[in-house]
């Protein structure tokens, strides 16, 4: 059965070639992305993700981004997934990108966009019941500016991450920021427990402010459960009691091992009890 995505508010074959060769998010990585969960047929998190959204668009200076709000992402996530007959378990990949002429400086900030729609089996965010193994990559650091929060387009250290992550037949790996402080994973945000307390990358470290992330900031102050935004050396993963990651589609995997390093699950686990 043929696949339609939703490009610019027009349905179009899903392999379809939709992109000129002046598209600035092919030639200077001029766009944002977001990554969108629904469930039974309830887009998870909506208002985070239109607030991302919203606060992305303005930090690189896009037109149009009180336009990109909750009943947009609504509107055109549930177009899609009629038009192509899914079910309510659904991943999205909503790509924002800069349109018109111009070389490195724009000469327009409007902007557009395509909506992509795959399956999904679970309708929770499924607890993965072999933990991950993790190793931290340095070839190539996140640096730390105004857009590290952002989900941009030009994610090469994330490309290189992946391939060293493949290389080494690991689960995921764990991006430093300039500093050399944990940041973040390839597609995750990072939370370390110790004694106790979980500890995650402030935003000023450079990591994105991923929708999971700020899911578990709140579930952590509702069960009055220590969390601390801070800035964590990688030598910490030698110490540490848990290693757990999070996204908004998969919502939270906790990791078993880092080198020769062995974690538990308990805290990992209430966690996960308490998001789904």
């Amino acid at each position: 059965m043929q696949q339609y995505i939703l490009f610019n508010d027009q349905f179009q074959p899903k392999d379809a070639p939709l992109l000129s060769a002046g598209n600035r998010a092919f030639k200077y990585g001029d766009g944002i992305f977001e990554t969108m969960r629904m469930m039974s047929g309830k887009l998870q998190h909506v208002a985070y993700h239109a607030d991302r959204i919203k606060s992305s668009m303005k930090a690189l200076k896009m037109e149009g981004y009180n336009l990109l709000d909750e009943y947009f992402l609504k509107q055109k996530t549930a177009q899609l997934i009629k038009k192509n007959a899914l079910k309510g378990n659904v991943r999205f990949r909503l790509s924002i990108y800069r349109e018109g002429e111009g070389l490195y400086t724009p000469q327009s900030n409007k902007v557009g966009y395509l909506l992509e729609a795959e399956p999904l089996e679970d309708n929770t965010y499924a607890w993965n019941s072999k933990g991950l193994l993790v190793d931290v990559f340095e070839d190539v650091t996140k640096p730390i500016n105004k857009l590290s929060a952002c989900k941009t387009v030009n994610a090469l250290p994330f490309v290189m991450a992946s391939i060293f992550r493949k290389q080494h037949r690991l689960d995921e790996v764990l991006l430093l920021n300039q500093n050399g402080f944990l940041c973040e994973g390839i597609s995750t945000n990072i939370f370390v427990v110790y004694q106790n307390t979980v500890y995650t990358p402030a935003l000023s470290e450079g990591c994105v402010a991923g929708i999971m992330r700020r899911v578990m900031m709140q579930l952590a102050k509702k069960h009055n459960f220590p969390l601390v935004e801070a800035q964590i050396n990688p030598k910490i993963l030698l110490e540490a009691d848990e290693v757990f990651l999070t996204n908004a589609v998969s919502g939270l995997r906790w990791v078993m091992g880092y080198g020769k390093r062995r974690y538990f699950n308990q805290v990992s686990k209430k966690f996960s009890l308490w998001l789904n």
